[in-house]
């Protein structure tokens, strides 16, 4: 099956051969659906999600990889369940932006692009600089002026020239967007390669689980980079045979920004009026995310949902992770009090197998949690 850059709101095909990051009237794109692959085809001589490979839609030979995937899958007790961590952090720029940078640079750089145009409030910019580094690409970072010291560091040191925009997320992404007439934009939140990297989550939470799907997966949500590619990836095991059913996918944000919880909830496909005000949990600081309905898509057509948490549930989930050894950013922490609730509610049970995605480590909002500690830096 070839594949093919698809609008998925028109049905208009576009042909991999010519590099795109949008539609001809700026939609996002997926690509067209792949058949999946079976157990017997993963390369398990290969240590990083390239073992994963001929679920790909191209095969570079030479991929750009420093070893991301096969991160742990940690069992912990959480509001007195049981519940299986999966610890992204252990990627090599410490979040599971790797998985997607990988890919879409492999496969960007197979189509002739050596220089990326990036927008991000850290950890996505920070997978782009180093895999941009490790490929011998060039990349330009936009951030927002307010993104936490130790993610545009890392993208520095990573060779990356890094600009900080003032103003919101929204207005870092404006930016780009103008800029993209110049710079190739392969953006975390638009190129469809890029889900094809996040899809490996799916993967590799089968071959972890003994080659089946979970029952739940939480996972923290801004542009739902995460919501899609475990959509993509099990679909496609489901195609292969080699799953009866997809897992529920519930998608957790801060409720002073959660465009998505809040229409999901609303049970409309579109935005609603939503209000936005700032946020710890950066990560997932998106007022306006470009695929809201395929992410809702996502939630419903899997039986999932969405999950608001204030920041008061934010920063106490960060300590209390922190507390039993999990020391993770805000972002991430909202899947911990994410599972609370919906053990609270009974929309999960006890006896399910749920995994948290556990997206980014600690180590990159030091003064945030300094904060929440009472510790002046």
């Amino acid at each position: 099956m070839t594949a093919a850059y698809l609008d998925p709101r028109s049905g208009a095909i576009f042909p991999l051969d010519t590099p795109r990051w949008c539609g001809p009237d700026r939609a996002p794109l997926l690509l067209t659906p792949l058949p999946g692959i079976t157990r017997e085809q993963v390369d398990t001589g290969t240590r990083s999600l390239w073992r994963y490979r001929a679920a790909f839609p191209m095969q570079p030979d030479d991929p750009i990889s420093l070893g991301e995937g096969c991160t742990p899958l940690v069992p912990r007790h959480i509001a007195g369940a049981r519940v299986l961590l999966k610890c992204e952090w252990f990627n090599p720029t410490c979040s599971f932006k790797d998985r997607g940078a990988s890919v879409m640079l492999s496969l960007l750089r197979v189509q002739g692009i050596g220089h990326v145009l990036e927008d991000s409030s850290g950890n996505g910019g920070a997978a782009v600089s180093a895999y941009a580094a490790a490929g011998g690409m060039q990349a330009t970072i936009l951030a927002p002026a307010s993104t936490s010291p130790a993610k545009t560091v890392q993208m520095r040191a990573h060779g990356a020239a890094v600009e900080l925009i003032p103003g919101t997320r929204q207005d870092t992404a404006d930016a780009a967007v103008a800029r993209s007439g110049s710079i190739f934009y392969a953006s975390h939140n638009w190129h469809p390669f890029f889900l094809h990297g996040t899809k490996t989550l799916a993967y590799e939470l089968w071959e972890d689980l003994g080659f089946r799907a979970p029952d739940n997966i939480i996972t923290p949500c801004g542009a739902g980079s995460n919501v899609l590619g475990c959509e993509i990836g099990f679909s496609e095991l489901l195609r292969a045979g080699q799953i009866e059913a997809l897992p529920r996918v519930f998608a957790a944000q801060p409720a002073n920004c959660a465009p998505i919880a809040n229409a999901f909830l609303a049970g409309s496909d579109e935005a609603v009026p939503t209000t936005i005000a700032p946020t710890m949990a950066e990560g997932t600081a998106i007022a306006q995310p470009i695929r809201l309905r395929e992410v809702l898509g996502t939630l419903r057509e899997t039986r999932g949902g969405a999950v608001m948490l204030t920041e008061q549930e934010i920063a106490n989930a960060t300590l209390d992770l922190a507390r039993t050894g999990i020391y993770v950013e805000p972002t991430c922490a909202q899947v911990a009090a994410a599972f609370a609730k919906l053990l609270q509610t009974g929309t999960i049970s006890h006896d399910q197998t749920t995994v948290l995605v556990m997206t980014g480590t600690g180590l990159k909002a030091t003064p945030r949690i300094a904060g929440l500690l009472g510790i002046a830096l």
